[in-house]
């Protein structure tokens, strides 16, 4: 078993080596599909989110890194890139680079909506004229999903997104929160409204969506994207220094990252993660997560026992985002 930290350092000692022999990585077989509820069309099971990581590092040094996530990403089989116009410039940023790699119509393209700002009403106009925009940042004809970002002015932003859909702009539709306090505002949004997905703050360290809205989401056949699968990136601080247990090869897990991720796309509601990562060392180790086995029910308890017996105590506060 090796750490997240010893496969960087392998990473980047084997640099140009592993440029050349990703798929060496994936040879576990295919990858895992899930299928999306409301159609059945089918999906990687591990993609990319590109909060903070693709609009801060594109103004840095490092910009070229993502790039390189892209492409480790698209060659071990993953397609979801998730965005949206309150993440900085990512959606800029990923579209211009998936154009790049001519790979803009391979993605499955997810971004939000929302002009309404916290506990406002969001102008009609505005929200279209930004829909607008993310058609000319990611450069596709029909964006793939498009959901109402921290379920801002649900009744106007979703009425919206319904015409979209309607018109054959946009394929799926949906509504995200990560905040524990808005599942009750969820759970009736998902209960009333047509939604094909959702996007909620799930991870190994908050599982508070395990109670009411993952069963939910089954029910009413809704696709689940957890936007935070690392817990708001302290899950590998409280873990290190700390080994994953032997058991762990049981579920093909050789690292932290493996462990996390199939934790939670081990949940049948899951569609897609989408951790966020500039380094494609991490890309690479995060796409690992999508082959080979995954856990059942008894091996999920296991998990959280295991978790819960060696993780540190969460640091105080909430930290950035992790996707």
């Amino acid at each position: 078993m090796i750490s997240r930290r010893d496969w960087i350092g392998f990473t980047a000692g084997a640099g140009v080596a592993l440029a050349l022999n990703r798929r060496i990585l994936f040879a576990q077989g295919n990858i895992i599909t899930r299928a999306i509820p409301s159609t059945g069309e089918k999906l990687p099971v591990v993609g990319l989110g590109t909060a903070n990581t693709f609009s801060a590092t594109a103004r840095g040094p490092e910009a070229d890194s993502l790039r390189e996530v892209l492409k480790v990403m698209l060659e071990a089989g993953g397609t979801v890139v998730d965005s949206a116009p309150g993440y900085g410039a990512s959606e800029e940023v990923s579209g211009r680079l998936a154009a790049d790699l001519g790979a803009s119509s391979k993605i499955f393209w997810a971004t939000k909506v929302n002009v309404a700002g916290r506990g406002g009403s969001a102008n009609r106009d505005e929200a279209i004229a930004q829909i607008e925009r993310s058609f000319q940042l990611l450069k596709k004809p029909k964006i793939d999903l498009i959901q109402v970002h921290n379920l801002g002015d649900v009744p106007t932003q979703l009425g919206i997104l319904k015409e979209f859909k309607q018109q054959g702009r946009v394929r799926y539709i949906g509504v995200t929160t990560t905040s524990d306090n808005q599942y009750g505002q969820l759970e009736q949004i998902m209960r009333n409204e047509p939604l094909d997905f959702i996007e909620v703050d799930y991870s190994l360290a908050n599982r508070n969506v395990e109670d009411v809205i993952l069963p939910l989401a089954i029910e009413r056949k809704i696709g689940v994207i957890p936007a935070l699968p690392f817990g708001r990136e302290s899950l590998f601080r409280r873990v290190e220094g700390k080994p994953l247990p032997d058991w762990a090869k049981e579920i093909d897990a050789t690292t932290w990252s493996h462990y996390f991720l199939k934790y939670i796309i081990g949940h049948p509601a899951v569609t897609v993660a989408i951790p966020g990562t500039r380094n494609p060392a991490h890309m690479k180790d995060n796409m690992g997560a999508a082959f080979g086995r995954l856990p059942d029910e008894a091996m999920r308890k296991r998990m959280i026992e295991y978790f819960d017996s060696v993780a540190l105590p969460a640091p105080a506060g909430r930290g950035g985002r992790g996707n």
